[in-house]
């Protein structure tokens, strides 16, 4: 450990963080939040040059359960990403509407293959499938 430029929270090196510390994604795995909590350390990654905010682990809360409200939010969202704008198609992975504007099959030709998408409706969401 040593002393954060500005003082106010300690540095731990990588691996070097005590028991009871946990990173967003380490507490995500345990199935909790920060709920709220400001961060009480920083660790440095491998390098030096990313850092990470520690939480303390018992003051941490469980994660909200997915409700089918928030799933059919989610879906919205992930279909806007999927959905070729020219052949309706809604892919299994997000395609690249900002440079390309479409499917590569509707930007160049390239065939997709079957099993790369799913056929739906026009305005049918997967999670209310």
């Amino acid at each position: 450990m040593y002393a954060d430029p500005t003082g106010a929270l300690p540095v731990y090196r990588w691996r070097q963080a005590p028991k009871g510390l946990a990173t967003r994604r380490q507490l995500r795995e345990r199935r909790l939040r920060p709920g709220g909590q400001d961060p009480v350390a920083v660790i440095e990654c491998r390098g030096g040059k990313r850092k990470a905010w520690l939480y303390e682990i018992k003051k941490a809360k469980p994660i909200r359960p997915m409700t089918f409200a928030k799933e059919l939010a989610l879906d919205k969202a992930m279909a806007a990403r999927q959905t070729c704008p020219k052949c309706s198609r809604r892919y299994y992975h997000c395609l690249p509407l900002r440079t390309l504007g479409s499917c590569l099959e509707c930007y160049d030709g390239t065939p997709a293959a079957p099993g790369s998408y799913m056929r739906h409706s026009v305005g049918q969401l997967a999670a209310a499938a």
